[in-house]
């Protein structure tokens, strides 16, 4: 009952956003995507207050941490959505920002990045205090499940270059880790809920996640992953988010989906032109 509720509540938080937005649509939220429309990054505000109402209805330790991840993530991202300086704008990717700040430039990505970090890394202490390991395992625990928070939530963010990509594999990820059940299923329901509501706006080209929402759905969705009892399964997680930020580094994920014709169809499922 409390991942339906969970589900359901990231959903209808999401829609009441974009209702609200449709009411009184915000000029200064728009901006242009890749395709020369103008989108509004209130979707992104309307996601992460579903995902966060979502990861809430979790509810004991599962929540504690969803919340300490979320709202840093959701506030950095709105920052770096809204205040990025213009110099910064041209600066992508991690290397970028270590470019930047080996040049004595601080920028609001980089700044980002590091306040995700030290979120995810508190968030995964409280899993990890959850689990009753022993100190020096504990340790391991927290940092490894503390650096999948934030790398997910990173991971997410870098994927969101075109419409519902982000909030397709966010939820593809989030569905069957709620299925299955324990802990961290009913926060990864509230992610399942959260990114399904923000998706058909998403598709049709009026919204964006932008980084508040892609920074705060991929947090909550860190912490579903951090939270599973099987160790195999966190680790194996981190690997995989580890390695798709390093690649994204040096290739480009658009141009990889365009190549492969299974992910390109997946990828265009829903989308404007596809």
């Amino acid at each position: 009952m409390r991942r339906i509720i969970a589900a359901v509540n990231g959903a209808a938080w999401v829609q009441g956003g974009l209702a609200e937005l449709r009411r009184e649509p915000r000029p200064q939220l728009e901006r242009t995507n890749f395709r020369g429309r103008t989108v509004s990054l209130g979707g992104g505000v309307a996601a992460a207050v579903g995902t966060l109402a979502g990861t809430l209805s979790a509810g004991g330790r599962d929540a504690t941490a969803g919340v300490v991840a979320v709202l840093p993530a959701a506030a950095l991202g709105a920052w770096d959505d809204l205040g990025e300086a213009p110099e910064d704008r041209a600066t992508k990717g991690l290397r970028g920002h270590l470019r930047a700040l080996r040049e004595g430039r601080l920028t609001t990505g980089a700044a980002k990045l590091a306040g995700i970090t030290t979120a995810g890394l508190a968030a995964g202490a409280i899993l990890a205090a959850g689990r009753g390991r022993l100190a020096g395992t504990g340790l391991l625990d927290a940092v490894t499940s503390g650096a999948l928070v934030a790398g997910t939530a990173n991971l997410v963010n870098l994927l969101d270059l075109r419409p519902g990509r982000a909030l397709k594999v966010t939820a593809i990820v989030a569905a069957p880790l709620a299925v299955v059940g324990g802990p961290g299923s009913a926060v990864a329901a509230g992610v399942a809920g959260a990114a399904g509501g923000a998706l058909p706006s998403d598709l049709a080209e009026t919204t964006m996640l932008g980084d508040t929402g892609a920074n705060a759905l991929g947090a909550a969705l860190g912490v579903a992953l951090a939270a599973h009892p099987l160790p195999a399964v966190r680790l194996g997680a981190l690997a995989v988010v580890v390695a798709g930020t390093l690649a994204s580094e040096k290739v480009s994920f658009s141009a990889v989906i365009e190549r492969t014709p299974a992910l390109r169809a997946l990828d265009g499922v829903g989308r404007l032109g596809a």
